[in-house]
């Protein structure tokens, strides 16, 4: 009888068979390829993957963003500045809390900015010095939102107020009067924050002054402002 052989070579199992339904581990070079970071704004950048920091380099046709500051605020007579050799500009502050003073009137869903929300932009603001003197008098801004909804009543909840709700006639006097008192100085330096909450109490009729005056702000105070601003070596701290 014939022997037989057993063959004693391993039987491959199916774990040390190439599966080719399994995906490929990718290198780092191949995981960072261009299509990754594909924009259809940007367009496709181009990786550069030959120094040990990879970077984007932007194709030629892209456009560089440039972004424009403005130091002025809006003005109902731009003609009395035009002819001013040397045209006061708003400190940044004073730019931030007219910011602030949009973004609060949206919040309130109210159709215009007012001078109330003047007001509120000075607090929202929180580091000018205007702020700060209404804080030492016990004006906030929670004080103040209460005493607008009880001046202006509560907005209608399903509307939406424009991107930049428009200045109501009190809030342009308001900021042109911050404009006239500083033409009037003399002074170098900015128009400040101060110039600007002063300008708010300037309008009697005004939704701001009324509520400024219903949390104990006075004519003795503005007068005490108006002497601090006065001053030439006064600045926004």
């Amino acid at each position: 009888m014939a022997a037989h052989t057993v063959s004693t070579a391993p039987t491959p199992t199916r774990a040390s068979q190439p599966d080719s339904r399994r995906p490929k581990s990718l290198s780092p070079t191949q995981f960072l390829r261009p299509h990754v970071f594909q924009s259809t704004w940007l367009g496709t950048p181009k990786l550069s993957l030959q120094s040990s920091n990879p970077r984007l380099s932007m194709p030629k046709y892209h456009r560089p963003i440039t972004a424009i500051v403005t130091f002025s605020l809006p003005t109902a007579k731009p003609e009395r500045v035009a002819s001013t050799e040397k045209v006061p500009k708003w400190s940044s502050k004073a730019i931030k809390s007219f910011a602030m003073g949009e973004l609060e009137a949206r919040k309130l869903k109210y159709p215009t900015t007012g001078t109330e929300a003047l007001l509120m932009g000075v607090l929202i603001e929180g580091t000018n010095f205007a702020a700060k003197y209404l804080w030492a008098n016990g004006i906030t801004l929670f004080k103040v939102r209460e005493e607008t909804v009880k001046v202006l009543g509560k907005a209608d909840l399903y509307f939406f107020s424009p991107e930049h709700p428009p200045l109501t006639e009190a809030a342009q006097r308001a900021l042109d009067w911050a404009l006239d008192e500083k033409l009037k100085s003399r002074e170098n330096g900015e128009i400040t924050t101060t110039h600007l909450l002063l300008g708010v109490w300037s309008e009697d009729e005004g939704p701001g002054h009324k509520i400024m005056s219903a949390l104990g702000f006075n004519n003795e105070n503005a007068k005490e402002l108006n002497s601090l601003v006065s001053k030439p070596d006064f600045v926004e701290d």
